[in-house]
């Protein structure tokens, strides 16, 4: 009964290339250095729980149950603690870069600043050649052709 139920590609005798589930590629980004991404997880379930709280604190409200003041005085201190927890993630980056680097790009202003440089030492190159061109031609030491 195996002979007779077969795949398609055993019926026709093509052979099958051995593909693996899981192909690895290249990360298109930089991974977040541990501690950033330590800080923007915290962040993530304070604001996460901060959420919550004001919709329970919101639906309290609605229903005019007796956890309604306190849920909103809670969500109100969660919120500051969220916006505290988001404000660490940004100084935590700030930090990670300056103390182990940061890939660093010169920005155009940089480029302009040295093409113009370069462009100006061609100038001054092409110069002092054009006049020792002149000089060789005039001869050592006269002043003008006659």
């Amino acid at each position: 009964m195996s002979d007779t139920v077969k795949g398609t590609a055993e019926r026709y005798g093509i052979q099958r290339e051995h593909r693996p589930l899981w192909v690895e590629e290249p990360a298109r980004r930089h991974p977040l250095p541990d501690p950033v991404r330590t800080a923007a997880v915290r962040a993530l379930i304070i604001i996460s729980v901060t959420l919550i709280e004001a919709m329970v604190a919101f639906l309290c409200t609605m229903a005019e149950s007796w956890p309604a003041f306190p849920m909103v005085i809670s969500s109100v201190v969660s919120t500051v603690v969220a916006t505290w927890a988001v404000v660490d993630v940004w100084v935590t980056r700030q930090v990670w870069n300056q103390r182990y680097g940061v890939i660093s790009e010169p920005s155009s202003t940089a480029r302009a600043l040295r093409r113009e440089r370069r462009a100006r030492r061609r100038a001054e190159r092409r110069a002092l050649r054009e006049q020792e061109r002149i000089r060789r031609r005039s001869g050592a030491g006269q002043l003008s052709h006659p």
